[in-house]
């Protein structure tokens, strides 16, 4: 899952994006609303969290714009301000939920899941697809209730593929939706983590092509599992 948070305290900004990436979300960060409004427009983010005094473009601005072209994706307010007025600001902008800082990064990263979890009406909490389960709330993946060791990449990778079971992701689409833009590598790292997600779920007692190549279009789940 990809995120974007538009945060101009770099101190806060930071503390945000390294505790969400050791969750397995790819983060990208903006330090303002034009920067941010610039980065929305080039890439699909799964969520935004969203700062809501932002110098150039301000964060009530900046959903209502997002809004208004369209952008469904869900949006978490961050601000300062502990007023009614302030909230209904923000939810009547477009934003889905509204959070006060200073907040435990416990607490925005139960909120982050609940919103993830409320934007697609057909993910269960625990995500299946025949003997195979991922669970985004401990990032537990399980095959015939074995556990699997995943790296943060190939965990993504499944998690991709359990909340999109019918799509084939090409390799660009794939490095779109699971590395921040700055740090894009070539598409040949898709293929190898593709070979070592497999090798593991193989190891599990999967079927091999689980993951199946749809030659000429990319990577999905094996349609008849």
């Amino acid at each position: 899952m990809k995120l974007l948070v538009v945060e101009d305290d770099e101190r806060i900004a930071e503390a945000l994006a390294e505790d969400l990436t050791e969750q397995n979300y790819a983060v990208e960060v903006a330090y303002d609303g034009e920067a941010g409004w610039g980065l929305l427009q080039a890439f699909t983010y799964d969520l935004v969290l969203l700062d809501v005094m932002l110098p150039k473009m301000d964060g009530i601005e900046l959903c209502q714009r997002l809004r208004a072209h369209g952008q469904s994706m869900p949006v978490l307010m961050l601000t300062a301000r502990d007023t009614i007025t302030d909230k209904v600001l923000g939810l009547d902008a477009g934003a889905d939920d509204y959070v006060i800082k200073p907040c435990a990064l416990e607490e925005l990263s139960a909120r982050i899941r609940a919103l993830l979890r409320r934007g697609s009406t057909t993910a269960p909490p625990v995500l299946e697809w025949a003997d195979l389960q991922l669970d985004p709330n401990t990032c537990e993946v399980t095959y015939q209730e074995q556990s699997l060791s995943l790296t943060p990449k190939e965990y993504s990778l499944l998690e991709l593929f359990l909340r999109n079971q019918r799509r084939v992701f090409s390799r660009a689409q794939i490095l779109e939706h699971l590395w921040a833009f700055e740090v894009l590598p070539e598409e040949d790292t898709v293929k190898a983590h593709i070979k070592g997600l497999r090798h593991k779920l193989k190891s599990a007692g999967a079927s091999p092509d689980l993951i199946e190549t749809v030659y000429g279009f990319g990577y999905r789940l094996k349609q008849d599992p």
